[in-house]
């Protein structure tokens, strides 16, 4: 099942990417096989980790806009994710009066470039001009040629799958002054699963027919069966690095691990999209990080399920630690959590 298995030791430790370089050749397998063992014990009983809950008022906004935000994406090269978040984010899910009222889903300001109608209400300062549209669409298309500015330019570079990449990008490119803007962002689109978007798809909650947990999809067959991991070992914990192409599915085929757990023990759903040299855990995390690791400084891009998964801490026990609600908090950049 592993062709070598590396004891990485905290001090020598390099997350997300390269590993250590201390090779135990000579009892690498005998520690895979117990560590493999110890996990089988483990599937008898685990229970489930707490997650997030899905706002039905979100649901709807998404429901509502996803085709447009998709729309958007194949004339305009922009993730569909990032659009359905931001629209989410700026409009309060199309609560607000500036997008109830006028039609502004993105919060956008009239500059000196408009020429349409306008609206004029506090935000950073008293009596500050914002666009006022006919229809969301308009909003939604203004919002794609409004990101052509030059100062967004380098986004266009990522791939249209990197919602990170975008979500960091607007926020250093002064889309917002909130110093959190990223990270609420990311955070949307992993618990709304609008990263579905940008492959062509409905995120799974809204699909008629719901794949079952563990059902492999056409797409997750075709995955070449060859794929190998190493095992690597770190905060005493059994852990492969993703490679492309990777899903929860294709690593626990090749593991002979049932997939809802490798996504449960991820902290993830299971069609959550994984990418090269992210962390995938074959054991349920700890409930506190080592010592060496007493707290964390989060940065543009943090979430909360990234911190947990560098650290090798259950994210549901990274809120409870730090005093924090699951459904509220998002981590802003400055922010110092506990992880032990």
């Amino acid at each position: 099942m592993y062709r070598r298995v590396h004891i990485c030791f905290p001090e020598r430790e390099k997350v997300m990417g390269i590993l250590c370089n201390i090779h135990h050749e000579q009892y690498g397998w005998r520690i895979a096989q117990r560590i493999v063992l110890w996990i089988g014990i483990q599937l008898l009983f685990l229970v489930s980790a707490s997650a997030q809950q899905m706002n039905p008022t979100y649901q709807q906004y998404i429901r509502t806009y996803a085709e447009e935000a998709v729309r958007q994406m194949k004339e305009h090269k922009i993730p569909a994710s990032v659009t359905m978040a931001q629209g989410l984010l700026e409009s309060g899910a199309g609560k607000s009066s500036l997008a109830s009222v006028h039609n502004n889903h993105f919060g956008i300001k009239c500059h000196k470039t408009w020429q349409g109608a306008r609206t004029y209400r506090t935000d950073d300062a008293p009596n500050e001009c914002f666009r006022s549209y006919e229809n969301a669409k308009d909003s939604y298309r203004d919002h794609s040629y409004f990101l052509k500015q030059p100062r967004y330019r380098s986004l266009y570079d990522l791939n249209k799958t990197d919602y990170r990449g975008w979500a960091k990008g607007l926020q250093r490119a002064g889309y917002a002054t909130d110093k959190g803007y990223a990270n609420k962002l990311i955070a949307l689109v992993e618990l709304y699963e609008l990263y579905e978007l940008d492959r062509g798809r409905y995120p799974t909650w809204m699909r008629q027919k719901q794949p079952q947990r563990g059902e492999r999809t056409e797409k997750e067959e075709s995955i070449s069966e060859s794929i190998k991991h190493e095992g690597f070992i770190s905060y005493g914990l059994l852990y492969v690095i993703a490679q492309a192409g990777d899903t929860f599915i294709s690593i626990a085929r090749e593991m002979e691990l049932n997939p809802d757990k490798v996504a449960e023990w991820n902290d993830a759903p299971i069609d959550f999209p994984l990418h090269k040299g992210d962390i995938v855990y074959l054991q349920r995390k700890n409930k506190r990080a080592t010592e060496e690791h007493p707290t964390h400084t989060v940065v543009v891009g943090d979430s909360m399920h990234s911190i947990s998964q560098r650290y090798g801490i259950r994210v549901e026990r990274l809120y409870k630690m730090n005093h924090l609600d699951i459904n509220e908090y998002v981590p802003e950049e400055g922010d110092v959590l506990l992880l032990r």
